[in-house]
């Protein structure tokens, strides 16, 4: 139902023909605009058939020259009122309407807790510019790819420490990511156990449908004093599941130091066994990621396995606007029959 103010004003607004009026409108029928050129050659040809077929009256004229008059031009008034009149219901066939779509979208969520190892390892540039910037890059491609999950963050060396609670506010979270650097823990080690008791105690009270733990790291248990393999057994008990991530190359890795700027060398060996182990009690997958683009294939591996389900609804209110058009060809047309049906029609063709 069209909702025009009952304004007379407001209907005989000349803004309605303005070409920013006319390009806001949708047009459900676009392909009856196009008509709109037909009109004036309509009135053309009428104008070439009638031209030869006219009754002539032959007439004596007195020498001299006959004057043009501007008034002349006033017989074509009752034409140009009906080629507007049927412009104008043209263009109301053509449905001008406005719509105002809105987008509701539901989710059940999955509750998230990505675990980084910032220990001094993870300063090796095996992987460019060095494996915590690399895992802090693909975690913010990761969290951007989510909708309606809580995700929270956990970072750990010798100790771990809870950097975010769950939450769905995406943009703290990219904060969070980008503020973690290396020896923002002080005491130096990986306490993969210790990380994943607190990432447990984050999500045991959680509802959730599915509630996950993402482990990154690139060593073996050195420090904490709680086991991984129990910790993974407590995830278990709790219905959290685990992935477990080794990045990095074995062997001989660069390593550049911030002082001289010198290149070393250091003898790395991941404890891959370990990692695995712990995925399986958890129920998940154990991933190896020795580059970038490994580990961006990892996370879009888990991104597929750990998907939510979102449900969109979409809310569409149209206003329609053919009947102001309409209202404008009537007033055209009544003044058309007026011209053409009273003395009026004499005086312009005289």
């Amino acid at each position: 139902m069209l909702r025009v103010s009952d304004n007379l004003w407001e209907w005989l607004s000349l803004e309605w023909f303005s070409y920013s009026t006319l390009r806001s409108f949708d047009w459900v029928y676009p392909l009856v605009l196009y008509a709109l050129l037909l009109v004036p050659l309509l009135f053309v040809f009428k104008w070439l058939f009638t031209l030869n077929t006219r009754n002539r009256l032959d007439l004596a004229m007195f020498e001299g020259k006959v004057r043009w008059q501007w008034s002349s031009l006033l017989r074509h008034i009752p034409n140009l009122l009906f080629m507007l009149f049927m412009m104008l219901v043209l263009v109301a066939l053509a449905r001008p309407q406005r719509a105002n779509e809105q987008v509701e979208q539901t989710a059940e969520g999955i509750d998230i807790v990505l675990v980084l190892d910032v220990s001094g390892s993870m300063e090796l540039q095996d992987i460019k510019p060095n494996r915590l910037t690399a895992a802090k890059e693909v975690a913010l491609d990761f969290i951007s790819g989510r909708v309606q999950d809580r995700i929270g963050i956990v970072v750990f060396a010798g100790d771990a420490y809870s950097l975010s609670p769950l939450t769905t506010d995406y943009q703290l979270l990219r904060e969070h990511i980008q503020s973690i650097g290396f020896k923002m823990i002080p005491n130096d080690g990986t306490a993969i156990g210790s990380a994943l008791a607190v990432a447990i105690n984050r999500m045991r009270d959680s509802n959730a449908k599915s509630k996950v733990v993402i482990l990154i790291s690139d060593g073996e248990n050195t420090a904490g004093s709680l086991d991984p393999e129990l910790a993974a057994q407590l995830a278990y008990a709790y219905g959290i599941k685990l992935y477990t991530i080794g990045i990095g190359k074995d062997g001989q890795v660069p390593y550049q130091e911030e002082e001289t700027g010198k290149t070393l060398y250091v003898e790395t060996q991941m404890d891959e066994t370990s990692l695995r182990r712990i995925a399986q009690i958890g129920a998940g997958n154990f991933y190896r990621a020795d580059s970038k683009d490994a580990l961006q294939a990892v996370f879009r591996n888990i991104n597929k396995m750990e998907r939510t389900e979102v449900t969109e609804k979409r809310f569409r209110d149209t206003h329609d606007y053919y009947q102001v058009y309409l209202k404008w060809a009537l007033l055209f047309l009544l003044l058309w029959m007026f011209l053409k049906n009273t003395f009026v029609t004499n005086v312009l063709e005289d």
